[in-house]
């Protein structure tokens, strides 16, 4: 039996595949733990830049597993409240993961599963992928995921699929906010490649860096602190060794030494 998580390093970039393909892919405790880890392991690692989050099978992930549900339903408060912060780790290491992240969608995603696509900062998916914030069938909500998928697909969006817990294709998914880009199973790979090889090609702090810039935008209220900020970071930019090395690049025609083919 294959490893139920595989981290796999090409050069520059990981690639983190969920291997449960006869659970769907789902969620347990151990795959949670093992997910926090390697993220954590991979956001330590200077060597790579980019990550791929992936999964085996028909599915990407299919939410909680049945019988970790099962298990949770059947323990105190508390317990589920420990467990439900280990959920809470993983998905903010995972959208605070500094440096660029893919979720390569090869099929249907529910639950957690979508909160994994929504904290990734490019989400391709193969059509025919099916989607669903099914919590509220359970009698539950996707709380946990909520900030990462509300920031995906809008508040007006988020209060409809978290209540009525329907399915959506990956063309509804597409025109929400929560897909990037939908392609045939068969072009799902080079689709992939081709966001990688842009991401090699942008300086590495500075694409390390964006999602925080967005993140920290999003989160001012300050209009004055915040175009004093932005203009602290712009200014430390061009001042920095990437920085002058990708503007005396383009002023000298040619490429800079960060990419190396």
């Amino acid at each position: 039996m294959s490893e139920p998580l595989q981290l796999h390093r090409d050069g520059q970039v990981a690639r983190l595949r969920m291997a449960r393909a006869q659970v769907h892919n789902a969620f347990d405790a151990a795959l949670i733990a093992g997910l926090t880890a390697a993220l954590d392991e991979v956001a330590a690692d200077t060597a790579i830049r980019v990550l791929v989050l992936e999964a085996e099978g028909t599915s990407f992930s299919a939410g909680a597993d049945l019988n970790w549900m099962r298990g949770m339903a059947a323990a105190s408060e508390a317990d589920n409240r420990t467990d439900s912060l280990a959920l809470a780790r993983l998905m903010r290491t995972l959208d605070e993961l500094p440096k660029p992240t893919i979720a390569a969608v090869q099929g249907s995603a529910f639950g957690g599963g979508v909160g994994l696509v929504a904290c990734c900062d490019i989400a391709i998916a193969a059509r025919g992928a099916k989607f669903g914030l099914t919590e509220s069938r359970l009698g539950l909500l996707p709380a946990v995921i909520s900030p990462y998928v509300i920031a995906a697909i809008g508040a007006r969006n988020a209060r409809r699929y978290f209540a009525t817990a329907e399915l959506f294709d990956a063309d509804e998914a597409l025109r929400i906010g929560l897909l990037h880009d939908v392609v045939n199973p068969t072009a799902l790979d080079t689709a992939v490649q081709r966001q990688i090889e842009l991401l090699l090609k942008a300086g590495p702090v500075a694409s390390a860096n964006a999602k925080a810039l967005v993140r920290d935008v999003c989160a001012h209220a300050d209009g004055a602190k915040h175009d004093a900020d932005n203009a602290s970071l712009i200014a430390r930019l061009r001042v920095s060794p990437e920085g002058q090395e990708g503007l005396s690049a383009f002023l000298d025609k040619r490429k800079p030494r960060w990419i190396t083919e």
